[in-house]
């Protein structure tokens, strides 16, 4: 009994150093975390930012700050994320268009995604409405075409910058119906938005819970929305590949990133806290009431190896439609 207590109390001490070391890979945040979002204050990130930092805060015991960098098209926010600290105080919104759309977009790619960024996890993702002034003489996307036919180049659309989802969705479809129009990039998707309300272009392409409020007030006026089918928010409103604009489908992905070289400890935990923040019940109905839809989850790995398969499915199609950050 001697010999046996020896051995169970070596075993008790030799596995206290292990649970310590357990303990201590639970990392939490030091100071206040900065979340950097490549959009405008009210865009659709914006809002999703806002949302879940929140919760972040109250879980991580630290504030979590939004710091807005609505230019180049993500750009300067995501290089920003590049090259802040990899110690967890520093994050970023990613989405589809600024680690995605924007290597295509341009000759020179001033980030990789795949070196230089940590990829955390998927937060939702949204889909875009074509959306016209509510005076606007367009009924639906084969009058926008046919206007178009009518004056090559001369029809204009507004988009929240170059390389958002805002840009490619009329770019794709402008490409899939063969006519000419003109963008007109604004500095964040609220300007952009306002040009269309005002009727200052044509039309546009925005993520839902950016114009739901707008079309429900009448003040714009949905005729397609970009997903393979009709969306839940708008279902009186059918798809563009409802409408015979073939095998078109564009939904837009938001997710959560840090620097490269992140240690793994970090990592995990704000996968986890992500996970959990969307798993909340009074979160997520916030979100659904801004018309977010929900992304299955993935963990780092998994969210790693789903923007390898978004590379290689947009890549052809941005070259094809000849937009440029350039």
């Amino acid at each position: 009994m001697h010999r046996r207590g020896l051995v169970l109390g070596g075993a008790a001490l030799a596995a206290a150093p292990r649970r310590r070391a357990a303990a201590q890979a639970v990392w939490a945040p030091s100071r206040p975390v900065s979340l950097l979002v490549p959009l405008a204050p009210g865009s659709t990130g914006d809002i999703l930012a806002r949302t879940v930092a929140e919760v972040w805060g109250q879980r991580l015991g630290q504030p979590v700050l939004v710091d807005n960098r609505p230019a180049a098209g993500g750009v300067v926010a995501t290089e920003s994320l590049k090259n802040a600290a990899p110690d967890g105080h520093t994050l970023g919104l990613v989405s589809q268009g600024t680690i995605v759309f924007n290597r295509f977009l341009t000759r020179a790619p001033r980030y990789d995604a795949r070196r230089d960024l940590a990829l955390i996890a998927p937060f939702a993702t949204v889909t875009n409405a074509m959306v016209v002034a509510k005076n606007s003489p367009i009924r639906g996307p084969a009058d926008l075409a046919a206007a178009a036919r009518a004056r090559p180049g001369v029809l204009t659309y507004s988009s929240g910058g170059i390389g958002t989802s805002h840009h490619i969705s009329m770019a794709l479809f402008a490409q899939s119906a063969g006519v000419e129009l003109a963008h007109v990039a604004y500095r964040g998707a609220p300007a952009g938005i306002a040009a269309a309300m005002s009727g200052e272009v044509a039309a546009d392409c925005y993520n839902i819970p950016t114009v739901l409020g707008q079309i429900r007030a009448g003040e714009l006026r949905a005729i397609a929305v970009t997903s393979a089918r009709r969306s839940e928010f708008l279902p009186e409103v059918p798809s563009l590949r409802e409408l015979g604009v073939s095998d078109y489908e564009l939904t837009t992905w938001l997710g959560l990133a840090a620097p490269g070289r992140t240690p793994a400890p970090v990592v995990a935990r704000l996968a986890a806290e992500t996970a959990r923040a969307l798993d909340d019940a009074a979160t997520w109905a916030k979100l659904r009431q801004q018309g977010f839809e929900a992304m299955a989850r993935q963990d780092p790995a998994a969210f790693a190896a789903f923007v390898e398969s978004e590379f290689a499915k947009w890549g052809p199609v941005i070259r094809a439609t000849g937009a440029t950050i350039d």
